[in-house]
């Protein structure tokens, strides 16, 4: 019995060594003495602001120093927290093509990529969401990112971008924060692939800098229709520099042709469900199809010595340069037209950095960047390995060499007996500068002002509302709405009262309509002043809806045809013609995925098995057909939803009956039975028995090229639809 007791006790003892041992591993963030400290245990004062030098006068940003220990472990550790999937950024898809310089700008850099015409430059470039992981969906709301690779004959140039201007901090230190912030709350792994949740907010309404991007991303531009109709944006400020010796500081911008459109909100989030792959897919069947991607490269550009010129600070990540006082210029043209072989080694392994440019360009002293250049290769090699550049996606297309050797997964093999510099044989000596900067990359030489060495930022860094404001100011009335519907929802899905109160009183810093409209829907007090006045600025460059084709197109618009057995086949044959002439993809959606009569055209998908949220317009042709889907909820149910989503809606001969029985509302006008009139009603365009059918398609495709009705919302109709 003794032994038994003494195992016992020993056990009892194990156990508390154990708990002991566990309680030592186990820290509390609630503990109301807890404090910041490195992972080597040294409390930390400031840790929001990376060290750097400042000019005395408080106004010119110095470079940030490598000898901020305490910065670089913050970022060199988030930098390691995830392998192998990218701690943000991990759900993309990419594509292979090419740039086209159409205009040089010799004037400002002596890159040749920038200034040789002749050129045709081989690029990659991969689209992404940022939030979730590599199993999420693609219409959720969220930033995209816009990362491009140049494979240049000096070199890889990466421009690694948004297709939002702007960012939500002005400090790489903060990074780990914010990512830890908008990522899913570590108590429960919620939410994925979204941000409508109490840290992202907490930490956004605490961070005031981050007040103009939140109202990008709570914009129209955070569901996007297609990475094809997304602009795409440099973010951080680089220079560049002319063959004189001259610097500019430059901005990086991309402008798709098809212009800039997004998704319904409601839309989007079906989507999420019933096609999580639909961007990604897009891109793939626009590329198949031949209807290739195109955007305008364009720069902005200051002279240096006009830095000061503005009420901001042109380093400043969370501030847009207005385009009304420093316009774009557009000087090239990128196409994409080859998709990948295979996604892993292309897509997935496909790295970028922001310190990697090409003699003519340049770095400049923007905070944000300064602490990407570390970051970004860091990372890389955390991902893929200190060899990761020799990866075939990301290896230059033009020659090179150096010494750097050995490490894991080493895939060349250099030849020779030395492998260092200076050598006794002058083998692979650096270029020779000589008298021409353009012979080899070499850093702009830059007088910098007389400095001290702080913790801080100059002062115009420390405006933070005036920018968001004139967002707000500059969009469309719909686009307002489409705002005030985003905030309501992403608070609404806030339950710790303290964060959605705050960010309520916080929108009055932007508009007191902005926040009246929302705090009304969320259920807290209706401000009745605002905190800050609204100046009333505005940009005519702000607004998506500014940057629509100069010729409307519907190349790569998805059209569904919805039949069955009993459709005018007349009708149809006439409707693909004229689809395919302007390089549109039309789809026949029947009742079953199979033969339909009296055509025997074979449907691409039926109507359960496809939504109208996967379409950019729908049309119904006329035919003994009408009968049967008077009687079938679905198609009903199909012609609700799109009107609701504000797509245009086209029917011909007796489905015009069909489609003014489905839509009871009273504003809208149709064709009448017998009538030779086409009838276009926010977007529903209709046209009688006797109408011409190439009138109707006609009118039903330049509907379609503006994108959405969105007047129905505005003025009410869709409210009356239940979809």
């Amino acid at each position: 019995m003794a032994q038994v007791v003494e195992k016992i006790k020993d056990k009892l003892t194990s156990e508390n060594a154990k708990i002991e041992s566990l309680k030592h591993d186990t820290v509390d963030t609630g503990s109301a003495d807890a404090r910041q400290t490195t992972d080597h245990g040294v409390p930390t004062g400031e840790t929001e602001q990376w060290l750097r030098t400042v000019s005395k006068d408080g106004l010119r940003e110095g470079p940030s120093l490598l000898e901020d220990q305490i910065g670089r472990e913050k970022i060199h550790r988030f930098d390691h927290e995830r392998i192998p999937e990218r701690v943000v950024h991990a759900r993309g898809a990419g594509a292979h093509g090419h740039f086209k310089l159409l205009k040089s700008a010799e004037e400002f850099t002596f890159a040749k990529v920038l200034t040789d015409t002749s050129r045709t430059t081989p690029m990659f470039v991969r689209f992404s969401t940022v939030q979730g992981s590599r199993g999420s969906a693609d219409t959720v709301r969220d930033v995209r990112g816009f990362a491009v690779k140049f494979y240049t004959q000096e070199g890889n140039w990466d421009i690694v971008g948004n297709n939002i201007p702007v960012f939500f901090i002005q400090d790489a230190i903060k990074f780990p924060d914010f990512v830890h912030s908008v990522k899913p709350e570590p108590h429960n792994e919620v939410p994925q692939g979204q941000s409508a949740h109490n840290n992202f907010w907490d930490f956004v309404n605490l961070h005031t800098e981050a007040t103009h991007m939140f109202c990008w991303a709570m914009s129209d531009r955070a569901v996007p229709r297609s990475y094809r109709m997304m602009q795409g944006f440099g973010v951080n400020t680089f220079t560049l520099i002319n063959a004189q010796g001259k610097k500019h500081f430059v901005k990086f911008h991309w402008t798709p042709e098809l212009g800039v459109h997004s998704l319904a909100w409601d839309e989007a989030l079906k989507i999420n469900g019933q096609d999580p792959d639909f961007h990604r897919k897009d891109l793939e069947e626009a590329i198949v199809n031949g209807a290739y991607p195109k955007w305008k490269f364009g720069i902005q550009v200051i002279p240096e010595e006009k830095e000061q010129d503005f009420e901001f600070d042109i380093l400043d990540a969370t501030k847009v340069w207005p385009e009304d006082i420093i316009p774009v210029q557009y000087i090239g043209e990128m196409e994409l037209n080859r998709v990948v072989d295979e996604y892993f080694t292309e897509v997935e392994q496909v790295a970028f950095c922001t310190s990697h440019i090409v003699p003519g360009v340049g770095f400049s002293n923007d905070p944000l960047l300064q602490g990407r250049n570390f970051s970004y290769f860091d990372t890389q090699i955390s991902r893929l390995g200190i060899n990761w550049e020799e990866l075939p996606i990301n290896r230059p297309v033009c020659p090179y060499m150096n010494f750097n050797r050995d490490g894991a997964m080493r895939h060349r093999i250099t030849k020779g007996t030395v492998n260092y510099w200076p050598n006794r044989f002058q083998q692979v000596p650096p270029h020779e500068q000589k008298n021409d900067p353009t012979v080899a990359f070499v850093e702009h030489k830059t007088v910098q002002p007389e400095s001290i060495k702080v913790r801080m930022h100059g002062k115009k860094f420390a405006e933070h509302y005036n920018q968001a404001q004139m967002f707000y100011n500059s969009l469309d009335e719909h686009e307002k709405r489409h705002m005030v519907d985003a905030f309501a929802f992403e608070l609404s899905h806030c339950d710790d009262s303290l964060v959605y109160k705050r960010m309520g009183q916080k929108l009055t810093y932007i508009s007191l309509d902005l926040a009246q409209k929302v705090c009304e829907k969320i259920g807290v007090p209706i401000p009745k002043e605002a905190l800050l006045e609204n100046k009333g600025q505005k940009s005519a460059f702000l607004s998506q809806t500014k940057f629509m084709p100069a010729k409307p197109t519907i190349a790569s618009r998805r059209i569904a045809i919805l039949v069955t057995d009993g459709y005018d086949t007349s009708v149809v044959g006439e409707l693909y013609a004229a689809l395919e002439a302007q390089s549109a993809v039309p789809w026949l959606i029947g009742d079953k995925r199979g033969i339909i009569k009296p055509g025997n055209k074979q449907a691409d998908h039926h109507w359960e098995g496809q939504r109208s949220t996967l379409f950019d317009a729908i049309f119904i042709p006329s035919g003994s057909h009408i009968e049967t889907m008077k009687k079938t909820g679905r198609v009903k149910h199909w012609v609700r939803e799109a009107f609701g989503h504000c797509k245009t809606i086209g029917a011909v001969g007796n489905a015009a009956g069909f489609v003014a029985e489905t839509l009871w509302v009273d504003e809208l006008k149709y064709a009448n039975a017998e009538g030779k009139d086409v009838v276009d009603s926010y977007g529903v365009v209709t046209g009688g028995s006797g109408a011409t059918v190439a009138n109707v398609i006609k009118q039903f495709c330049d509907s379609v090229a503006k994108h959405r009705v969105w007047d129905r919302e505005g003025d009410g109709l869709c409210a009356q639809i239940a979809y």
